[in-house]
């Protein structure tokens, strides 16, 4: 069996978790704060599951997904798929809706860490349940470690910040060898998510920087992107203390708030010379280009309207620069 191992953001990507496509909106979700992170709160207007609202739009969801797996294939990378949610774990979110749509976010890896996260959002509570069978598969079989972020505790009714957490989410975690950063903004990952996994992999050699981020932007990744050693897409403005310090130095493509909002800096470094974007951003892919950068773009229109791209649709298991790493 393969090991399970992530070096980087940029490492060469060798197997990955790419996302189902199953969305129920929250009831209250139209009129929530919670949603101030989408450009168009519009696109979650709509009733019950998309597949049963809109299949039309359902079908280029599911398409957008296919064609990412069919141009991450043609390099090589192997293409796991978690199961379906069941009816019983449809119903046990109640009127919160429930989500199985983006891979990043319910379990990050970290080195050969594998670690469950623990989800801000009712809805997406469950969403780590359909890859509990990959885990069985390719996690446990492996020499790897497997753990969870501890549970969030139950948040008092009508509070705002859904309880004291602990939240940690994979959006949040971009992996730069044995330095680990973590955004929080208030809409995913807390400080005490953060210091949890400090203190996790603080025997393993790994340090972890928390990175504030501004109370719109649900992720990291939504304002970072490490494309390869010394190059990454960022939005300066998205950080209330400026990008880390470990990276100032490093070349920098820019983005406004309103590109951070669409998606900008969540494309998919396949390696270090190969990037998966949207085409809305073949601005930034002429400027990748111009570094010696292969560009692939794909329309990950809908995908973007819930909130995550081609980041927020994987998750790694392996991104190694070995092809066999010892097991």
């Amino acid at each position: 069996m393969d090991a399970v191992h992530v070096e980087s953001e940029f490492a060469p990507l060798r197997t990955v978790v790419l996302a189902r496509s199953e969305f129920a909106t929250p009831a209250d979700a139209r009129n929530s704060p919670e949603t101030r992170f989408l450009p168009d709160p519009g696109a979650i207007d709509f009733t019950g599951d998309l597949r049963d609202a809109d299949p039309a739009r359902q079908s280029r969801w599911e398409a957008e997904r296919d064609a990412l797996g069919e141009v991450l294939v043609s390099y090589g990378v192997e293409i796991l798929r978690p199961r379906l949610l069941t009816s019983a774990e449809k119903a046990f979110t109640g009127s919160a809706g429930y989500a199985n749509f983006f891979a990043r976010d319910p379990f990050f890896t970290i080195g050969d860490h594998v670690i469950e996260g623990s989800m801000r959002f009712a809805h997406r509570r469950v969403e780590v349940l359909p890859m509990r069978g990959l885990f069985a598969e390719r996690v446990l079989t492996t020499g790897a470690r497997y753990v969870a972020t501890p549970m969030p505790e139950v948040p008092e009714e009508h509070d705002p910040a859904l309880g004291p957490g602990p939240f940690l989410e994979g959006g949040d975690v971009l992996v730069l060898g044995r330095h680990v950063f973590v955004g929080t903004s208030g809409l995913a990952s807390s400080p005490a998510g953060i210091a949890w996994l400090a203190h996790y992999l603080a025997p393993f050699g790994y340090t972890v920087e928390s990175v504030r981020l501004r109370p719109d932007i649900l992720h990291l990744d939504c304002a970072l992107g490490l494309v390869r050693e010394g190059l990454l897409v960022a939005c300066p403005d998205a950080f209330l203390d400026g990008i880390p310090e470990r990276l100032r130095a490093w070349d920098r493509i820019e983005v406004s708030l309103a590109e951070t909002a669409r998606l900008a800096t969540n494309g998919l470094p396949v390696d270090p010379d190969t990037y998966v974007t949207d085409p809305e951003f073949a601005h930034i892919g002429e400027q990748l280009k111009r570094r010696g950068i292969t560009v692939e773009y794909v329309d990950f229109s809908v995908s973007r309207s819930f909130g995550g791209s081609f980041r927020c649709s994987t998750q790694p298991l392996r991104r190694t620069v070995d092809p066999d790493p010892a097991t």
